[in-house]
């Protein structure tokens, strides 16, 4: 457990993804089996504890610490793990051994009754970096800049292999990966994959720059409308069947329609990369439909009837149990027409191709995206007919071209520490839009400026407070933030009844008068 907190803790303030490659290269050949792999685990994401949750914690915290006291360390601190592995009172038991395997069976096996006493005794027995890892690992909030996807590339690196073969056989494998690790080290032969949905990288488009529209020649592009949904990958293997996120993240449960869907379809072994999104009727609905079933536990029976899901399909990249990635992107819209002409389903369509005469054409239909009359459109895709799939963003084969982003003028009401290397800052901010003479919220921001606006803007919610919410601050309602957001739309959620689509800040407009920020009159005239 200790190396595995020095781990944490060494990476958590190393800026370079280089370094931290190598920090966890260096960690995954020193460590024996289970330990490393159930630190593969906890890095990539995919250890979830059913009975432990920040409440525990908290509840904890609350026994051995004063309340108020703790209150005041967690909002200066921004982060609760921090905050606790600090103001945990020392204990004489002293820094005995603990190792990840232990920490995880007991998590395992306890009810929330018994949880808190394993915890309390590991507290009681580790350091203060200890008990920040071990609460890390707990709740599985650890954010130091680790995706799933760097952690597989660093074993690819460490042990000679490419990282697309580790990906494959990923989700046919489970903590504590000891046979991923046997055969990375060349101790075993590669683990079976018989009859499973494995996932297979995806490949992604750059947006277009201006030299690259001149240049290109439409003759040699299949052009298809960006579609307003997630990207993602049907895979079916025998009966089995997953669907997966651009990043790899299995979302199947969150959409068992479409997992029935494919259950129906006459062939054994396929996958297919399009747009999810979600149906009204007959028609296509807007992201904020597809985004209620994002992210569920558990779909309501309301939610399939009322936003079934749909795939409009972009490639084909196993067909009938054959790897076509090689294939020149016309010839595998070959083959996706001929699957689709066997295996026509109502939740799933073909994005057409457009047949455009000139630039002109093309530069009309995305600047015409935002009023398009089919719902979820975009923008353009642009695609190389002779490019094969490949995995990653590979330059010059695939350009995405959006439509402009929207704007609007809203009034800061609120701020919140960030967390990480931003939480000494007030960075997260809570904004509105003026209804008759109120203040409305509309969304929240935690992106857009740079490191000097942050601290002109964190200068000025200090100097600027009214309330104090726990960590959050009511702030006088005179600063505009220029807000900048790809789509808005209708919201019961929302006491407004709009939600931003990627909201950010464009500008601070320490110039304008807060009276003349933006209406919500002005912001439902911007619903798609």
């Amino acid at each position: 457990m200790q190396d595995f907190a020095k781990l944490l803790d060494t990476m958590s303030t190393t800026g370079s993804t280089l370094a931290k490659r190598r920090l966890m290269a260096d960690y995954f050949k020193a460590t024996p089996d289970p330990e490393r792999g159930w630190a593969l685990a906890a890095l990539a994401g995919t250890l979830v504890f059913a009975t432990a949750k920040p409440g525990v914690i908290r509840e904890l915290i609350a026994s051995r610490v004063d309340p108020v006291l703790y209150g005041l360390s967690r909002d200066y601190v921004g982060d609760m793990a921090e905050t606790v592995s600090l103001i945990w009172p020392e204990s004489k038991l002293g820094n005995a051994p603990l190792t990840l395997s232990h920490v995880i069976a007991t998590l395992d096996d306890s009810d929330r009754k018994t949880l808190q006493g394993h915890i309390a005794h590991w507290l009681d027995t580790l350091d203060a970096v200890g008990r920040w890892a071990l609460l890390k690992l707990i709740t599985g909030n650890i954010r130091i800049g680790v995706s799933a996807r760097l952690a597989k590339t660093t074993l690819a690196d460490a042990f000679g292999k490419e990282v697309d073969e580790i990906e494959q056989l990923w989700h046919g494998l489970a903590p504590p990966y000891e046979s991923l690790f046997a055969w990375l080290e060349g101790r075993a032969e590669k683990p079976a994959q018989e009859n499973v949905a494995y996932f297979m990288p995806m490949m992604l488009s750059h947006p277009i720059e201006d030299d690259e529209l001149a240049a290109l020649d439409l003759s040699a592009y299949q052009v298809e409308l960006k579609w307003d949904g997630i990207r993602v990958q049907l895979v079916r293997a025998g009966d089995k069947v997953a669907m997966y996120s651009r990043t790899g993240d299995d979302i199947s449960h969150t959409f068992p329609d479409m997992v029935a869907a494919a259950l129906k379809i006459d062939e054994p072994q396929f996958v297919l990369d399009g747009e999810l999104l979600t149906k009204s009727g007959d028609n296509i609905a807007s992201f904020n439909a597809l985004q209620q079933r994002l992210n569920r536990k558990t779909v309501t029976s309301a939610m399939l009837k009322d936003s079934p899901a749909h795939i409009r399909l972009y490639d084909i990249l196993i067909d009938n149990g054959e790897d076509i990635r090689a294939l020149p992107l016309s010839q595998r819209r070959q083959r996706l027409d001929a699957w689709y002409a066997r295996h026509a389903s109502p939740s799933m369509d073909i994005s057409p191709v457009l047949v455009l005469e000139n630039k002109a054409a093309l530069e009309k239909i995305r600047n015409d995206a935002r009023e398009n009359p089919q719902s979820g459109v975009e923008g353009v895709m642009i695609k190389k007919l002779d490019s094969p799939y490949i995995a990653g963003r590979p330059r010059g084969h695939w350009f995405k071209w959006k439509r402009n982003t929207l704007t609007l003028d809203c009034v800061l009401l609120y701020a919140q520490r960030g967390s990480g290397k931003r939480s000494s800052f007030y960075s997260d901010y809570t904004f509105g839009v003026w209804q008759e003479s109120a203040l409305v919220p509309v969304g929240k921001a935690y992106s857009g400026f740079t490191d000097e606006e942050l601290v002109k803007l964190d200068r000025w919610i200090r100097g600027n407070t009214g309330n104090r919410f726990g960590p959050v601050r009511e702030v006088k309602h005179e600063l505009v933030l220029e807000i900048e957001f790809d789509s808005i739309h209708r919201s019961a959620r929302h006491k407004s009844g709009v939600a931003m689509r990627y909201p950010r800040v464009h500008r601070i407009r320490w110039d304008k008068p807060a009276a003349e920020a933006d209406t919500l009159e002005n912001a439902l005239a911007l619903v798609t």
